[in-house]
């Protein structure tokens, strides 16, 4: 592999899905031939104390929001030349693709892109769309995550660089999130322990459905009535979620846990018996699941999950073999789903088994790595 500069806006300890993806797969690369390039966070003194850990080198730009602006397309062009890299990762494509003709210029002869969900969106917007195709023009290769965002960005690409797309999604350690990973003494701390217990982990916004969970408690109550849904994370939307189970008649029955250390997530994931986010697509295609990596996050903790439809998300499920999808936003068939895996204890075990043993042989990140390496 060439020496890498990676150009990423999204980085730890910035929570957030990209972040973990990209510095999941820097992890994997050789650390002797890796470079990151990222923006700063709020948070000075974590950076720093995380940035020394790293076993490669990051710098980090004076702004929170890296932009493919004149100064930051220098300064990436100067990191390129005093390291040595000869290959790119964009970790998000939009919008800091927009650098590669400039960093060919300075050297590079490879240059990747990463398309997450927000890529999807771009692609139905004119201005976007056009900036997005100039992207596919600029690099060697534009990567996606599942079926769904391909076809999607592929439209605003030109035919020669839509055929140049490679598969990459995000992995799942498996050897973190695994079916022994502690969920019992989370449920036994929250005083779930002979609960059936729902769990959602995910950032709280609308896309995301827990709202969706909480409609849907009444009935899963009328009939599985120690039934509980466990709300891990944090986010903007908890507080009309609250009001919700407020609303509804299920706060009791309504867990909220807020953020959850990274460390403490696979634990949390096996507190529950059953896992669902309903995601749904809003903002007329705009806001959009480009995978949802918890669902098999979920699935290789053992557990069954149900999916909402929006976007890519039911690229993380067979369906009807690790769980179901169910339209986004549609608490009956929520509930439903739910309930035929609360009252089947053997249909939750074969689920769950089938979800790890495809974690096991599709998702593991040093197969996705091994793709990464090629591609650079």
């Amino acid at each position: 592999m060439d020496k890498t500069l990676i150009v990423t806006n999204d980085f730890p300890p910035r929570p957030g899905g990209i972040q973990a993806f990209v510095h999941s797969m820097a992890l994997r690369l050789d650390p002797g031939r890796v470079v990151v390039y990222a923006s700063t966070w709020r948070d000075g003194s974590e950076v720093a104390a995380f940035d020394a850990e790293q076993p490669f080198p990051v710098v980090r730009d004076r702004t929170t929001m890296l932009l493919p602006t004149p100064r930051v397309t220098r300064r990436a062009a100067a990191l390129l030349r005093e390291h040595g890299c000869t290959s790119v990762w964009f970790g998000a494509a939009a919008p800091l693709g927009l650098m590669a003709p400039a960093l060919r210029k300075a050297g590079a002869r490879r240059l990747v892109a990463t398309t997450h969900g927000h890529e999807a969106g771009w692609a139905q917007l004119p201005a976007s769309r056009t900036l997005l195709r100039r992207i596919g023009e600029g690099t060697d290769t534009i990567t996606y995550l599942g079926e769904y965002t391909r076809s999607r960005i592929a439209r605003a690409l030109t035919p020669e660089a839509a055929g140049r797309m490679v598969q990459l999604p995000p992995g799942v350690d498996e050897k973190t999130f695994h079916p022994a990973s502690g969920g019992e003494a989370v449920r036994a701390r929250l005083g779930l322990t002979d609960r059936p217990v729902v769990v959602c982990v995910s950032r709280l916004v609308p896309r995301k459905g827990q709202d969706t969970l909480i409609e849907a408690m009444p009935r899963i109550l009328a009939a599985q009535p120690d039934a509980v849904l466990l709300v891990v994370g944090g986010g903007p939307y908890a507080d009309d979620l609250k009001r919700l189970a407020e609303r509804t008649g299920v706060a009791e029955s309504v867990r909220f846990t807020g953020a959850v250390p990274w460390q403490e997530l696979p634990a949390h994931f096996g507190a529950g018996d059953v896992f669902a986010m309903p995601c749904r697509t809003r903002r007329g295609g705009l806001d959009v699941e480009g995978l949802g990596i918890v669902y098999l996050e979920a699935s290789a903790t053992g557990l069954p999950v149900v999916a909402g439809d929006s976007g890519g998300a039911p690229d993380a499920v067979l369906d009807g073999e690790t769980g179901w999808v169910v339209r986004g936003g549609e608490p009956g068939e929520a509930a439903e789903r739910i309930l035929a895996l609360l009252d089947d204890a053997e249909l939750r075990r074969r689920m769950g088994e089938r979800g790890r043993k495809w974690v096991e042989d599709a998702w593991r990140w040093d197969l996705l790595a091994g793709r990464l390496k090629a591609l650079l």
